[in-house]
């Protein structure tokens, strides 16, 4: 992103009124090869094909914010990898990464691992230092990084099904068990951080906390979380759950958070209402059935419809209710994109292709 976008960011967050709403997007690795016509895997792999396609990105989408923005990734599998996982990729789609606990009793020779010396974790930091400064050449900046968060984490190390039972049936395992990803989702952001020269925000993705009751939430997801965002003061927190379960709303402000992107399926005044007035929304244009494979006039009316009911521009990023979905048409994000021009003209969309 160009150095003006992030300060748009840091308004949202600040709780300023930006003028038009900005759109921001959560892209990366799903979506960026296809559209382009690219290799996954060598968009994963070949630093010079990663640098390239975010600048195509940024100069095809020039009024959008991309988050966390040039993002050094390896699908989902950076986390995992350095527990030693094993990782499969592909030239066509997202890796892939297997869980390696098959039994509670395995998690006792975990440890945390080591960003700088750990899987993918030091190849991602080097492609960062590497990067940088060509990315500043091209009038562009790195402020925030991202890592997917300690629940998450967990999941890719034993399967989704297996934690939850755990929860339940052993949970002074899970709690150890977080004790030890929490650490590297805290250490990962530090180290990624330390590797560039500007950051100035986080993104913590963990859908997985939209899976618990609120007492589960509570006892097991809320500390961790507390705990990464606590590690980063002043920093631009940003939080990703777009699962529908509302049950962790309420206490998103002990998070120390400025920015949420939920999901599509709640709306918007029912998250407002939860999650009180400071915080900037992130959505809601539902990503797959409108943005992914709906029409740019299907599009446009969505988008209207959720300006209209947030009633202005303070405390609002207009996005999809979760990551850009592969596949995405280019036209349907220029439609988005255009959408907070037209509507603060008091121009209204046309009618949804049926």
């Amino acid at each position: 992103m160009t150095p003006e976008k992030w300060k748009l960011i840091e308004r949202c967050a600040r709780g300023e009124d930006p003028g038009p709403v900005p759109v921001a997007l959560i892209i990366d690795s799903p979506w960026i090869p296809g559209h382009l016509g690219l290799s996954t895997l060598d968009y994963l792999t070949v630093p010079e094909v990663w640098l390239e396609a975010n600048l195509r990105i940024e100069r095809a989408f020039p009024d959008a914010i991309f988050l966390p923005g040039f993002w050094a990734e390896i699908g989902m599998t950076a986390e995992p990898s350095a527990f030693g996982c094993k990782v499969s990729l592909f030239p066509d789609r997202t890796p892939v990464a297997h869980p390696m606990v098959t039994g509670i009793e395995e998690l006792e020779r975990l440890r945390p691992p080591n960003p700088l010396t750990d899987g993918w974790l030091p190849v991602i930091l080097n492609q960062y230092r590497r990067l940088e400064p060509r990315v500043k050449d091209a009038g562009q900046v790195i402020k925030m990084v991202a890592a997917r968060g300690p629940l998450t984490v967990a999941t890719h190390l034993m399967g989704v099904t297996q934690f939850l039972l755990a929860l339940k049936l052993n949970p002074a395992e899970t709690h150890r068990l977080l004790r030890i990803t929490t650490t590297l989702v805290r250490d990962w952001l530090a180290a990624q951080a330390d590797a560039l020269s500007e950051v100035a925000g986080i993104l913590v993705l963990d859908d997985i906390a939209g899976m618990m009751s609120a007492r589960d939430y509570r006892e097991f997801a809320h500390p961790c979380l507390r705990e990464i965002f606590d590690a980063f003061p002043g920093a631009v927190k940003v939080f990703h759950n777009d699962t529908d379960n509302p049950v962790s709303y309420p206490f998103l402000r002990e998070l120390g958070i400025h920015i949420f992107n939920f999901t599509h399926l709640e709306p918007i005044a029912k998250v407002r209402a939860l999650v009180g007035p400071d915080l900037c929304l992130m959505g809601n244009v539902p990503p797959l059935e409108v943005l992914a494979q709906g029409t740019p006039e299907s599009v446009r009316q969505h988008a209207f419809e959720y300006l209209r009911a947030q009633g202005g521009a303070k405390g609002l990023l207009l996005s999809a209710g979760g990551g850009v979905s592969p596949g995405t048409p280019g036209e349907n994000l220029a439609a988005l994109i255009e959408v907070p021009r037209q509507f603060r003209a008091g121009s209204s969309p046309r009618p949804a292709t049926p």
